[in-house]
């Protein structure tokens, strides 16, 4: 008599909402909103290495790079900056990692980040796969807000951020970061989430 096979590992995590997220086959019936916004205002950018009392969390990270994104391309629709906001949204159960250690660990951690950014995209009606030109704007926004971390909050000077991450012309120099609490840091990404049509898109 054979033995019974083995369970095949969990690979699901239960949400705040009582959802249970399928981290390997994520479907976007099982995301929400505040899941996201709960998640990643508690994961903190840089390991959590800044300055302040709060780390700088990934929801303000992505308000800061919505922002960027509306002062870069002024004309975008409400739909292509939502997309922006919601850039980094698989981090809110897979965390946030700095590039290095992701260029590291491979395919595999880039296909389980991309599946979950098809369902977050699906579940609030954008496209699984971003236009050209909106990915290029965005990723232009994101490399902008890691140069304002980088010098304002994690300890980089400006040649050193200048060479490891480049600054992308344009950056706004007058542009101060504050870590916000988490409640508060959440509570901003829903509010710029629905300003942009979000609530909408999620019935």
């Amino acid at each position: 008599m054979k033995a019974p096979r083995p369970a095949p590992p969990r690979a699901w995590q239960r949400m705040l909402s009582g959802r249970r997220l399928d981290i390997l086959s994520p479907s976007p019936l099982d995301i929400e909103i505040e899941d996201i916004a709960h998640g990643l205002a508690r994961v903190a950018r840089w390991n959590g290495q800044t300055t302040g009392k709060y780390g700088f969390s990934v929801a303000q990270h992505s308000v800061l790079v919505e922002q960027l994104v509306q002062l870069n391309a002024p004309s975008l629709t409400a739909g292509w900056r939502l997309a922006a906001l919601l850039h980094d949204a698989p981090e809110f159960v897979i965390g946030d990692m700095i590039t290095p250690f992701k260029s590291a660990l491979g395919a595999d951690y880039r296909r389980i980040e991309a599946g979950l950014a098809q369902a977050v995209h699906l579940r609030f009606r954008l496209p699984g796969e971003l236009p050209e030109r909106v990915s290029h704007i965005i990723k232009r926004a994101d490399r902008m807000a890691a140069f304002l971390e980088a010098t304002q909050l994690a300890g980089f000077s400006e040649a050193e951020a200048r060479r490891l991450f480049s600054r992308p012309r344009g950056t706004p120099r007058q542009w101060q970061l504050t870590a916000l609490p988490p409640a508060k840091a959440a509570a901003q990404f829903l509010h710029r989430f629905r300003l942009l049509g979000g609530g909408q898109a999620a019935k």
